[in-house]
């Protein structure tokens, strides 16, 4: 019999911690769709001013819910499920590693994000849904845009990347073994 604060592989998460994953899920792919798309898109384009102030309010939802996600794995943490026993060591190494990027990157991402908008000279700030602008706290520097333009655009792949490798895994998972010791797709839902 398994005590109640024994981490169990096959357990699920906490309901609160998998409304975050999904909320953030849809949220990440949605706001990398929406960077691609903008991005490609000329200045004078209507639709930037639309885009933008959604794309840079929606990013900062992210970085909230990451921080939120953070917190709600810390409280958990004793009873969170671990990977499963069944995984080969090299997959459940890749998985800690996809995951802690993932993290890391839902983090990151926003913030350079935040950077990047607070230093363009001619910037108009970081909305935020009711309030009227994030405040800035970097100084006016174009060269220093670039260079957070150039960090959020890579970290911002990098995350795709993490997001697809995990998604891929999981679904190997699930045609593999469905039901069986690694399948960890019912633990998320």
């Amino acid at each position: 019999m398994m005590r109640p604060f024994q981490r169990d592989s096959s357990a699920r998460y906490p309901v609160s911690i998998r409304i975050l994953h999904w909320l953030r899920a849809i949220l990440i792919l949605g706001l990398i769709a929406c960077g691609w798309y903008m991005t490609g898109r000329a200045e004078d384009d209507p639709t930037a001013a639309i885009l933008y102030p959604n794309h840079k309010q929606f990013g900062v939802l992210a970085w909230l819910l990451a921080l939120a996600q953070l917190a709600l794995r810390w409280r958990y943490r004793a009873v969170l499920p671990h990977a499963p026993d069944a995984l080969k060591p090299w997959e459940k190494r890749l998985s800690h590693i996809t995951h802690r990027l993932i993290i890391a990157l839902t983090i990151l991402t926003p913030l350079l994000g935040y950077a990047m908008s607070s230093s363009l000279t001619d910037g108009d700030g970081v909305p935020f849904f009711f309030l009227s602008h994030v405040p800035e706290v970097l100084p006016k520097n174009d060269t220093a845009f670039a260079v957070f333009q150039a960090l959020h655009a890579y970290s911002a792949y990098i995350l795709l990347a993490c997001v697809l490798l995990h998604i891929a895994g999981t679904v190997k998972h699930r045609l593999q073994d469905r039901g069986g010791p690694t399948d960890v797709l019912p633990r998320m839902l």
